[in-house]
C-alpha cells in the first residue's frame, strides 16, 4: 500500500473513530452503527477505514461485550424476513422473473458485512480470527450456528483449492513458519526443534497449503514417512533412524493438522492428501504404496457407552479387532461415526488394517485403547470407493479384515 494511500485511510480512519467516540451509546451500540455504515457505505477509502475501525473495537472488546455484539447482529443483520417474503410472492406472481432475487433477499445481511471487513488490511486473517473467538461465547446454538453458516459460506469461496498454493516445507523453509508447525501440530506432538528437524530429514516429507491473503500461515500440513512396508506403530515411525529415500516402497501419512481453528468446516484435506500422492508419484517413484497410519479418535467412548461392547473389548485380540471394524464402518445419521474414517473413506481410501498397540501414548489409551489403522489409497480405485460410499455407503474394506466375523456374545461373555 503506498504512503498516500496508507496516510488517507489513516486520516479516514480517525475521524471516523473521533465521530464513534462522540456518538451515544455503548461500545457495541456505537460499533453496530460503524457496521450498518459500513455494509451502506459506497466510498472505497472510507470502507476501507470502516472496516480497519471495526476491527479494533471489536478487537479490544471483552467476551460480554462481543456476545452482546453477536446477538445484536442476529437482530439486525439477519435475514430480512419481509423483504425475502416479497421476494418470493413477486417471483410466485411472476415465475418467469429472475430468482436472483429471491437468492438475494434470502442472504443475511450479516454475509454482506463479513465481505465489506474483508477489504481492510489482513481483513481476511482478521475475520479468521473473528470467528475464532466465537468458540468461548455462549451463544444460543441456533444463533451460533447461523453465525458459524454465515462465516462458512463466504470461507469457502474464498478459500477454493483454486487459491490454495502447495508448499513442500523443508528445514530451509523460513523459520517462523516451521515455529507454527512445532505450535499447530495437534496429532503427535514435536518435541522442540530437534524432533522437528527429524520429521523434516531426507526420509521425510511435509506439506502445506497455504493462502495468498496469509503466506505465511499454513492452513493445514501433512506429515509423510517414507519406510519399507506398512507402519503399524507410531512409536517406532516418530523414532526410527534415518533412511535411504531410495530403498523406501512405501509413504505413510502419519499427521494431518488443521492450522486455523476459524476456517473449521473449510475443507482442505481432501485436496492436500490426493495432491499429495501425485506429487510423490512423480518425484519418489519407487514409492508404490500410500498408506495412512490414523487414530481412532471415538473408539473408546464408543466401546465404554455399552456393556456388551465392553465385554467383547476384552475379549482378546481378535474379538477386539472386528469390534474396531465394526465401528469404523459404522453409520449414524447417514455418515460414518468416526471422523477420520469418514475423512479419508470419503476421500476415496480403503480399510486396510487394524493395528492394536499401536499407540502407548496417554492420547492413543484414551481415544482407541491404543489402536490405529491404516488407510490405503490406491490411484486406481479412489474415485470407485469414494462414490460407493456416498451413493450406496458401501465402505471399501481390505479382503483381510473382510474375513473378520464378530465372535458370539456369549462366548465372550463366558471368556470374560
Amino acid at each position: 500500500m503506498s504512503p498516500t494511500i496508507s496516510g488517507l485511510l489513516n486520516q479516514i480512519s480517525r475521524k471516523a473513530r473521533e465521530l464513534l467516540e462522540s456518538r451515544e451509546g455503548t461500545a457495541v451500540e456505537r460499533l453496530l452503527q460503524r457496521c450498518h455504515e459500513l455494509v451502506s457505505s459506497r466510498g472505497e477509502a472510507s470502507g476501507l477505514a470502516l472496516a480497519s475501525d471495526v476491527f479494533e473495537a471489536y478487537a479490544a472488546f471483552d467476551d460480554t461485550e462481543r456476545l452482546e455484539f453477536w446477538l445484536a447482529t442476529e437482530a439486525q443483520l439477519g435475514v430480512d424476513r419481509s423483504a425475502l417474503l416479497g421476494a418470493i410472492d413477486d417471483y410466485q406472481a411472476d415465475p418467469e422473473a429472475d430468482p436472483v432475487w429471491v437468492h438475494n433477499a434470502s442472504e443475511p445481511r450479516r454475509q454482506e458485512l463479513f465481505r465489506r471487513l474483508n477489504s481492510a488490511p489482513d481483513g481476511t486473517v482478521s475475520l479468521i480470527r473473528m470467528r475464532e473467538s466465537l468458540r468461548g461465547l455462549a451463544l444460543p446454538a441456533a444463533t451460533a450456528k447461523r453465525i458459524h453458516s454465515d462465516f462458512v459460506h463466504l470461507f469457502s469461496s474464498w478459500f477454493n483449492k483454486g487459491f490454495l498454493e502447495l508448499r513442500q516445507i523443508s528445514w530451509q523453509t523460513p523459520a517462523d513458519v516451521l515455529e507454527k508447525l512445532i505450535r499447530y501440530e495437534s496429532v503427535h506432538e514435536i518435541q522442540g526443534w530437534d524432533d522437528l528437524r527429524r520429521r523434516l530429514a531426507k526420509d521425510r516429507r511435509c506439506f502445506g497449503y497455504f493462502h495468498p491473503a496469509m503466506p505465511d500461515e499454513p492452513l493445514i500440513f501433512v506429515e509423510v514417512a517414507l519406510v519399507k512396508g506398512m507402519s503399524g506403530a507410531i512409536e517406532p515411525l516418530l523414532s526410527a533412524g534415518e533412511i535411504d529415500p531410495e530403498d523406501a516402497d512405501t509413504a505413510v501419512f502419519y499427521s494431518i493438522n488443521n492450522c486455523q481453528a476459524g476456517l473449521a468446516q473449510v475443507s482442505f484435506g481432501n485436496f492436500l492428501i490426493k495432491q499429495v500422492v501425485e506429487v510423490m508419484r512423480h518425484t519418489t517413484p519407487q514409492i508404490k504404496t500410500f498408506v495412512t497410519l490414523s487414530p481412532i479418535p471415538g473408539l473408546k467412548r464408543w466401546v465404554d457407552s455399552d456393556p456388551e461392547r465392553c465385554a467383547r473389548q476384552q475379549a482378546g485380540d481378535e474379538p477386539f479387532v472386528g469390534l474396531c471394524i465394526e465401528y469404523l464402518t459404522s453409520f449414524e445419521r447417514g455418515r460414518l461415526i468416526d471422523p477420520v474414517a469418514r475423512f479419508h473413506l470419503g476421500n476415496g481410501a480403503r480399510l486396510e488394517r487394524i493395528n492394536l498397540s499401536a499407540d502407548s501414548s496417554e492420547a492413543g489409551q484414551s481415544r482407541s485403547f491404543g489402536a490405529m489403522v491404516n488407510y490405503l489409497y490406491e490411484a486406481d480405485t479412489i474415485v470407485k470407493n469414494h462414490e460407493a460410499l456416498m451413493a450406496r455407503g458401501e465402505v471399501a474394506v481390505s479382503p483381510k479384515l473382510k474375513s473378520h466375523r464378530r465372535a458370539p456374545v456369549a462366548a465372550l461373555r463366558t471368556k470374560t
